[in-house]
């Protein structure tokens, strides 16, 4: 099975990889079509000099502003607020990194660190586990369909295995996949649980430990927070366990070995293993 089992969920109607690469074909062989380009008043000269330009602007026209994907958090985290789910919420200030921080009378602080798709570097290794936070999160908002979500998922964290095994001095609790395409027609999710929205893609990531060759490869550790994200999207706290997922690793000799798995109700799983 390929890396799209890494989260249940998949792209309604994401074309097939042959149908995106005949298309980008098309457009750079539009250069000979003289006829259609001077129907536009261009050379192929222009057409080739403009090009690059013109898909950085369609790229960006088409996908969320980071305006747009600030928003979707931030309401996510009102939400929780309001519905006393956390008893404080401090958002990001202006021009410094997009970390979140919710208090939960009790127990204590918790980190939620805003990344883009997964599969970027800057998305899944650079950031900090704040001081202060009991438990870090990081919060991929990926509107990408270029790949299908369980792809994204699986490349991020073989980013973060690597971090995880490198000299970095933090680790995180856990990581997130969810934003405003998660249960519409465009990003189709299987998770019901009578509430408007699904609940998020919540993977549970390990601690580091010394001598030992598995790190949460069966999915025993336990973290805070999953209970009271998923009460806030309708989950009820017996019931969580069967909706959170989990990310281990394994070493065999000199080979390492990622597991992910994504849980979607009672006896409902899907793993993918690297």
């Amino acid at each position: 099975m390929g890396a799209e089992e890494a989260a249940p969920c998949r792209h309604a109607g994401a074309p097939p990889q042959v149908i995106v690469d005949s298309v980008s074909k098309l457009i750079q062989d539009l250069a000979i079509e003289n006829d259609l380009l001077g129907r536009y008043g261009l050379t192929a000269g222009e057409y080739h000099a403009a090009l690059p330009a013109a898909i950085e602007g369609l790229r960006g026209s088409m996908s969320a502003s980071v305006a747009d994907r600030k928003e979707f958090l931030a309401s996510v985290f009102r939400s929780m607020l309001e519905g006393g789910f956390i008893d404080r919420l401090e958002s990001p200030k202006y021009g410094a990194d997009t970390v979140y921080r919710l208090t939960i009378d009790g127990y204590g602080d918790i980190a939620v660190i805003q990344k883009g798709c997964p599969d970027g570097k800057h998305s899944s290794v650079a950031w900090s586990a704040p001081g202060w936070a009991r438990e870090t999160y990081l919060w991929w908002l990926c509107d990408s369909m270029r790949y299908e979500p369980g792809e994204h998922i699986a490349k991020g964290v073989n980013r973060l295995r690597q971090r995880f095994f490198g000299e970095y001095p933090d680790t995180v609790s856990g990581v997130i996949f969810h934003n405003h395409l998660c249960g519409s027609g465009w990003r189709k999710c299987p998770k019901t649980v009578g509430t408007e929205a699904p609940p998020p893609c919540l993977y549970i990531m390990p601690d580091r430990q010394d001598d030992v060759s598995q790190w949460n490869w069966d999915g025993g550790q336990k973290r805070f927070f999953p209970d009271v994200l998923m009460a806030a999207f309708g989950v009820p706290r017996e019931q969580v366990p069967y909706f959170t997922g989990h990310i281990g690793f394994q070493r065999r000799g000199d080979t390492l070995r990622t597991t992910i798995t994504s849980r979607f109700g009672p006896g409902r799983a899907t793993t993918f293993r690297s």
